[in-house]
């Protein structure tokens, strides 16, 4: 009896890609940028973007062209390091604070930065550094970084282990951590771990390996994070204040040079569990939490690009949190989506490391 609710939930399934396939096939706006690592609207027709090797642009959507922007800060461009997240608070207006993370050179290495500027034309004026993380090392590789914003006026954003996989439990690091400031890049007097004398104050939850995806839910009250795992053990986790969230002690994934688990299980007390696990690694590249009105049926899905095996991955939510179904769209395209952003219509924007940005809306 299962095996026969199986195939038919199979057959269900199948049915339903088709027709949703056939119905919100993505259009392409643009091709021939770098690798667009981030994009945000800026106002109803033009999108703001980075791309990795340190470029900012804005896509006029109605025009289909391209301005680029000065006074961009040098990055370290190397390996998965570069000019990454961009963001805007809520409410923002032309001439407010655009907020940027990036892998800073500091004495020959990255340190993955969270900064802040004004647009003015075409000119990027008043950069200023809010911090720099003690996150740099060698390495070229985990550096995060997404940002996020809840409706209390605080900043979140993330960092990854750089390579280290201790730096995850370790305090006294921003590496694997996600960290929240105020949006002057003061320190809230909330977080959790003011007044520890061996923990640094900017950080709001730790034991992440390289958190690529952070989005928050304004309905609920939420922070959701996607993070790479190692060979598979990719996770979505429901961030907490305070909270570790185990790697590398505890992990789904396997090590890279054999079969063989990372860290001591995947469960230990004081350590928290995802709410999804991705076996085999879908390698995301970012998250949207939707809430928008032009697809009424994907309100509260949680959307994340796939670097690794090449579609948008849709999460469902049921109302204690848990994922209860998976979707993976547009596989066909055989792109490595990156990032990804909702416009005021509620229509779903994402670029490709090939350089395009598509748009998906109904028809």
């Amino acid at each position: 009896m299962k095996h026969i609710n199986f195939i038919i939930f199979l057959l269900i399934f199948s049915v339903s890609s088709t027709i949703f396939a056939s119905a919100y096939q993505p259009k392409l706006l643009y091709s021939g940028l770098g690798i667009p690592w981030s994009m945000v609207f800026i106002s109803n027709n033009e999108i703001l973007f980075t791309e990795r090797n340190g470029k900012v642009g804005i896509l006029n959507i109605q025009l289909k062209s391209v301005d680029y922007i000065t006074d961009v800060p040098k990055v370290v461009a190397n390996g998965q390091g570069g000019l990454l997240d961009v963001a805007i608070a809520p409410n923002y207006k032309p001439g407010d604070w655009i907020y940027f993370t990036y892998s800073k050179p500091v004495k020959d290495q990255g340190a993955t930065t969270l900064a802040r500027a004004r647009l003015d034309k075409k000119v990027l004026k008043d950069w200023k550094d809010l911090l720099i993380t003690h996150s740099q090392t060698d390495t070229n590789v985990h550096y995060g970084s997404r940002i996020a914003f809840d409706d209390q006026s605080h900043i979140y954003f993330s960092i990854g282990d750089r390579g280290f996989r201790l730096n995850a439990q370790d305090l006294s690091t921003h590496a694997g951590s996600i960290l929240r400031l105020n949006l002057d890049g003061t320190i809230p007097k909330d977080n959790p771990f003011i007044g520890h004398s061996t923990a640094l104050p900017e950080i709001w939850s730790y034991g992440h390996r390289n958190p690529q995806g952070l989005t928050w839910d304004n309905k609920n009250k939420r922070l959701w994070s996607i993070e790479h795992g190692p060979r598979g053990g990719d996770e979505i986790n429901l961030i907490e204040k305070g909270k570790n969230y185990g790697w590398p002690v505890i992990s789904y994934g396997k090590e890279y040079w054999g079969p063989i688990s990372v860290g001591e299980g995947t469960h230990k007390e004081g350590m928290e569990q995802p709410v999804k696990v991705y076996v085999p690694s879908i390698a995301p590249g970012s998250l949207l939490y939707y809430s928008g009105d032009a697809f009424k049926n994907w309100q509260g899905n949680l959307f994340s690009g796939a670097l690794k095996l090449h579609h948008l991955n849709r999460i469902t939510l049921d109302s204690e949190n848990r994922a209860i179904s998976e979707q993976r769209l547009f596989e066909d395209l055989d792109e490595r989506i990156r990032a990804l952003a909702q416009s005021q219509e509620g229509w779903i924007y994402f670029s490709t490391d090939s350089g395009k940005i598509y748009v998906i809306k109904p028809k």
